[in-house]
């Protein structure tokens, strides 16, 4: 039973919660955004908790759905799905019991975050299906990991206005460049087995290409939440967050696969200090 929980644990990557911390941060910063500050305990912890849940179950669905294609990355060649220490009828029950778990949470919420629900699953299984498809699947994936943003107004407000969509697409952004970083560490492997990907799509345009996509996500973030009338704790948050995009140029300029996943995982502290800023607003919509 341990060496079992164990490959579970590898399964949805417990150890690596820098995956579900990527989901987390925007979902909270809406939250605060639709609530005009503190959303309550309540919805905290089921954002919190749901998030969790449904990274883990995200990750057995991409697992079953690439394990053809993951024997033939050096990254991703020993997942438990990939190696057949975990049979895919098993990975996907896991992924149920999880998703199913999430939806009981969500079920404490109101009726339109239920419904909204459903399209984040959608979603969330049709991304790894994209990348057979899409020259930039990194736009799918920007969708499911950014739609508790439409789903966090849904529980504040019952409603999912305009700001929230905006909202949306400058994640989308911030998604499309974190995991452009991503694809970077493995533009060789995916080379090899026909796999689409942003960073192969955007060839020697890749770096530049991110900057641009780190730019826009700041720039509209900022517009959104009324940047010129915030106070100074906001425009310290923000110019850390700026800050950790010039590293991030740094880590990447020469596209080592070491300098690419460094800045990949680090993206958690640029949402952390977004979040912040939101948190430390003078005003919200």
């Amino acid at each position: 039973m341990t060496d079992k929980l164990k490959l579970y644990l590898d399964l949805i990557r417990w150890n690596r919660p820098a995956g579900w911390l990527l989901l987390l941060w925007p979902s909270l910063a809406a939250l605060w955004v639709a609530a005009g500050g503190f959303p309550g305990w309540h919805l905290m912890a089921v954002f919190t908790l749901g998030t969790i849940l449904m990274r883990s179950a995200g990750c057995c669905i991409n697992d079953v759905a690439d394990r053809d294609f993951d024997k033939h990355v050096k990254r991703t060649a020993n997942r438990p799905v990939t190696s057949g220490r975990i049979g895919t009828k098993e990975a996907l029950g896991v992924g149920a019991v999880l998703a199913l778990c999430a939806f009981g949470l969500v079920l404490t919420t109101n009726e339109a975050t239920i419904r909204w629900s459903f399209a984040a699953l959608a979603v969330t299984v049709m991304y790894p299906y994209a990348k057979r498809f899409v020259s930039m699947p990194q736009a799918v994936l920007g969708v499911a990991f950014s739609f508790g943003i439409p789903m966090a107004f849904a529980a504040v407000q019952g409603q999912v206005p305009l700001l929230a969509w905006a909202l949306l697409l400058g994640n989308l952004f911030w998604v499309l460049a974190y995991d452009t970083e991503y694809a970077m560490v493995d533009r060789d492997d995916d080379l090899k087995i026909g796999m689409k990907t942003s960073a192969i799509t955007l060839g020697d345009n890749d770096v530049p290409a991110i900057m641009g996509f780190y730019a826009a996500y700041l720039l509209i973030w900022a517009w959104l939440l009324h940047a010129p009338l915030q106070g100074l704790w906001f425009w310290l948050a923000w110019t850390v967050s700026a800050g950790q995009v010039v590293w991030h140029y740094f880590l990447i300029r020469q596209r080592s696969r070491e300098g690419c996943f460094k800045a990949f995982r680090l993206n958690h502290w640029l949402g952390l200090s977004v979040f912040a800023a939101v948190v430390w607003s003078d005003r919200l919509v």
